[in-house]
């Protein structure tokens, strides 16, 4: 049975790959989904593979920190299917820096936004739930930069930490509305080694962004216990859980989907015990779009890249 049979869910910042993937997983399971993104082309691309696969969906363009854009995609999203069961956000604008360099206006675009379109998605969903006399599920989109400080990364951290708190607070004042509010914290993902690596790999000359000098990407591999780094469908499952009647009696909690970085012993590096290591492991990942993979990373490149089972 689909586990959300009859339910519609509305997802900010569907672009194709961990709002997508969320989108996509959420329309498999039954649900009518509403695809929105401030870029109309991603919502666009999003839904078209949705209805590929024959789901219900609705691309709708907007911006999720802006209250006119949220009010209007719920509205829409009303006129179209109903009032929305579940509410996903990724929705932030990151912007790196120390506490030494970072500029306000850098500050203040990442701090403001990140919690900003927390508030407003809640906010727009559960006046339209209880209207309906309905409950409901909000998720949220973390990052462990929510529970851990990170160095080069002031506004990013302080950002997702008050996106955590305001969930917890959401989940408070809705829970006698039958509303539950949640959040998913991911640690590194492995779509982001895709680009990375690859320049890493191609161009001789590469050098890490200055954010990254603090930890190689071999450094946070060998950091995470259950030896790769979460995929966009890692998320997905998590957000079909939350969104289903599954998790009913859940509400303010947190599901670290991190392979268990966030509850091992700060020292130990389970990587220098297991013999995992970046150069291995690149070998094996596929860049994916809505949770599907779509090629190797290996394929693409060159025979004399590997050597003995490792990149040279």
């Amino acid at each position: 049975m689909k586990r959300l049979d009859g339910k519609v869910a509305v997802v900010f910042g569907a672009g194709p790959n961990i709002g997508g993937t969320v989108a996509h997983f959420m329309a498999r399971e039954g649900a009518k989904v509403v695809a929105s993104d401030m870029n109309a082309g991603a919502a666009g691309e999003t839904v078209a593979f949705l209805r590929s696969k024959g789901a219900e969906a609705l691309a709708l363009a907007g911006n999720a920190t802006k209250n006119e854009d949220v009010a209007e995609i719920i509205a829409q999203t009303l006129r179209q299917y109903g009032p929305p069961h579940v509410v996903v956000n990724t929705v932030g604008d990151v912007r790196w820096g120390s506490v030494l360099d970072i500029e306000p206006r850098d500050w203040m675009e990442c701090l403001t936004s990140f919690p900003t379109a927390g508030l407003l998605t809640t906010k727009h969903a559960a006046k339209a739930m209880i209207a309906a006399g309905q409950g409901g599920s909000v998720i949220h989109l973390l990052s462990t930069a929510a529970h851990f400080g990170e160095a080069g990364a002031a506004a990013y951290c302080a950002a997702k930490a008050a996106l955590l708190n305001l969930a917890r607070s959401a989940a408070m004042d809705l829970a006698h509305h039958g509303i539950r509010v949640n959040t998913i914290t991911p640690c590194g993902m492995e779509h982001n080694l895709w680009g990375a690596m690859r320049d890493e790999i191609f161009d001789p000359n590469w050098q890490a962004p200055e954010r990254l000098s603090f930890y190689s990407r071999d450094d946070y591999l060998k950091n995470i216990p259950l030896g790769r780094f979460p995929r966009a469908s890692d998320l997905a499952w998590a957000a079909v859980f939350l969104a289903s009647d599954e998790s009913s009696f859940i509400t303010g909690a947190d599901i670290p989907v991190d392979g268990g970085l966030r509850a091992k012993y700060p020292t130990w590096r389970p990587g220098d015990h297991s013999g995992i290591n970046i150069r291995d492991y690149v070998r094996t990942i596929a860049r994916t779009e809505y949770g599907e993979e779509e090629e190797k990373l290996a394929a693409k490149l060159p025979p004399s890249t590997f050597d003995r089972g490792g990149m040279k």
